[in-house]
């Protein structure tokens, strides 16, 4: 096993939402007998509204404050050990300190995913308050790619096959 993953026992994934790093997180947590958490679903347990309500209600600014948050609780308990596959909100890694947090204590993973296959897997939902204007959406989705490509670890993803997804994770040089 790599010897920072040793250390602190976190594997984060990044990259735009609906790239599927909820879904890719959650099996290969279970192939490892890892612990899975999604960073936005934390996010909303310790707010107590969706992230659309909070975005709409608090901003944008607010948001991010909260996510950063729920980042370091997550951080703490990979600290101490406790293995884990932590899914991040689309920002999260861009955010300077997030970055320093999550590259101190694990390993990241990129799961680049054509924008058009995130257009079709996205569309129809509502409660993506930066994915609701498709030309600001394509804007976000260009201007996050240099961030995302700072991850450690890259992956192209051209199929929703999670398993073929989690089997190219783990034939990375992190095991």
């Amino acid at each position: 096993m790599l010897l920072k993953l040793k250390r602190t026992p976190g594997i984060y994934l990044v990259g735009f939402m609906g790239c599927g790093k909820s879904t890719v997180g959650r099996a290969l947590a279970g192939e490892l007998g890892w612990s899975f958490f999604d960073l936005d679903d934390e996010i909303e347990r310790r707010e107590g509204l969706p992230i659309a309500e909070i975005f709409e209600m608090r901003g944008e600014a607010a948001f991010r404050e909260a996510e950063t948050a729920a980042l370091r609780e997550r951080v703490k308990a990979v600290e101490k050990g406790r293995p884990q596959v932590i899914s991040l909100g689309g920002g999260t890694f861009l955010t300077p300190e997030n970055f320093d947090l999550i590259s101190n204590h694990g390993v990241t993973v990129w799961l680049d995913v054509p924008l058009e296959v995130i257009q079709r897997r996205i569309e129809g939902f509502n409660h993506r308050p930066l994915a609701r204007n498709p030309e600001r959406l394509r804007e976000l989705f260009e201007a996050r790619r240099t961030g995302y490509a700072r991850a450690e670890f890259h992956l192209e993803i051209t199929s929703d096959d999670v398993v073929a997804n989690v089997g190219k994770i783990m034939e990375l040089p992190l095991f």
